[in-house]
């Protein structure tokens, strides 16, 4: 089971993740994407990496712009798992943006 990370963690990890910022007990990025099908080509991407690890982002999409809030709600906060599914999320919205 992923640990839950603190404060100290969190901020390091989201030095290199410039694009998210902590809101409670998750990180949360928002994108605008070029068009509504790159929305969801974006979030379709997203969602297949998050099946594979079975940990899944809460996302919200609102025409081209989307939001990405992982947290591991089993554990209360935000672990590993979160960071890493947020540098996948990266990668998938730098990829949609080209």
């Amino acid at each position: 089971m992923a640990e839950l990370w603190d404060d100290e963690q969190v901020a390091s990890a989201l030095a290199a993740l410039t694009d998210w910022q902590r809101d409670g007990d998750a990180i949360v990025r928002t994108a605008k994407l070029p068009s509504f099908p790159a929305a969801i080509e974006a979030v379709r991407a997203a969602a297949e990496i998050a099946e594979a690890r079975n940990h899944h982002p809460d996302i919200d999409i609102r025409w081209r712009t989307v939001t990405f809030r992982c947290s591991t709600h089993s554990q209360g906060g935000i672990t590993d798992q979160d960071i890493d599914l947020a540098r996948e999320i990266d990668r998938v919205l730098a990829a949609a943006m080209d």
